[in-house]
């Protein structure tokens, strides 16, 4: 049995050969980090540690969050971390980093929301059985008092703001809704709520239970895909210049035209 991830099946979808060399072969990239990554994960981390503080009874100040961005953006910070994007700086993105952050503090202190669990581990059922299980990671996880609803936060810094559709149809989420009811009820409504800081905008969706169940026959069916894949070719897209396995694919070492051997 293997226990699945969001990103396990996205890879795949995205590129087979991409997730033979990540899931599979397990090759270390020479480049593990684009500048994009780096911004996310600092800033993810920084929201962290605000929902923590809160937590134990300490509201940090908006210049303490500044200042704890900016250590940990050094501390992980390494000239070799990729920027694809030529015309921008790591001090661009640094920068914005801070605005995000300034945003969202701004919107939501004191952070009252009534956050129950942060970086939540979570281990989801897909069938009786527990054949399959999907394992993720919810950024934050609250109780909304008013509303009695559960709600499901991630966090975005990508500069594109999809349209409802695509939040409507998101599976990550919506696998971590079934987590959340099989935790505290199938009764329970859950809200999935994304917050897109670079347009400082919260975007909220819902799933029926039959919804649910049908993602689940749907997310059943693609890991049986995969476990019977035998051959992974590679995918050219948009994605390829964010590609961390890029100089090492096939794809992009051979001439216009001699792509069809791997259709």
């Amino acid at each position: 049995m293997v226990v699945y991830s969001h990103s396990r099946l996205s890879s795949f979808e995205q590129c087979p050969l991409k997730f033979k060399y990540r899931y599979i072969d397990k090759i270390i990239p020479e480049i593990e980090k684009t500048i994009e990554i780096h911004l996310g994960s600092t800033v993810h981390n920084v929201l962290e540690w605000i929902y923590t503080q809160v937590q134990n009874n300490k509201l940090p100040t908006i210049d303490e969050t500044i200042v704890h961005y900016a250590n940990k953006w050094e501390e992980n910070y390494k000239p070799e971390i990729v920027i694809v994007k030529k015309a921008l700086s790591s001090k661009d993105y640094f920068e914005k980093g801070i605005q995000f952050l300034l945003n969202y503090y701004t919107k939501h202190q004191p952070f009252d929301d009534n956050t129950i669990e942060i970086e939540k581990k979570i281990l989801i059922n897909l069938d009786e059985q527990g054949r399959y299980k999907l394992q993720g990671f919810i950024d934050r996880l609250v109780h909304n008092k008013e509303t009695n609803e559960y709600e499901v936060h991630d966090y975005k810094t990508a500069n594109f703001l999809p349209k409802q559709e695509k939040f409507d149809e998101d599976r990550q989420l919506a696998l971590y809704s079934i987590g959340i009811k099989d935790l505290f009820g199938h009764d329970k409504e859950v809200c999935l709520v994304w917050h897109y800081l670079a347009h400082n905008t919260k975007i909220c969706s819902r799933r029926t239970n039959q919804q649910l169940q049908q993602l689940k026959q749907e997310t059943i069916e693609l890991i049986n895909k995969i476990e019977a894949t035998e051959k992974f070719p590679p995918q050219i897209t948009k994605l390829c210049d964010w590609c961390e396995y890029k100089s090492m694919c096939p794809a992009w070492e051979k001439k216009e035209g001699e792509l069809d051997i791997w259709q």
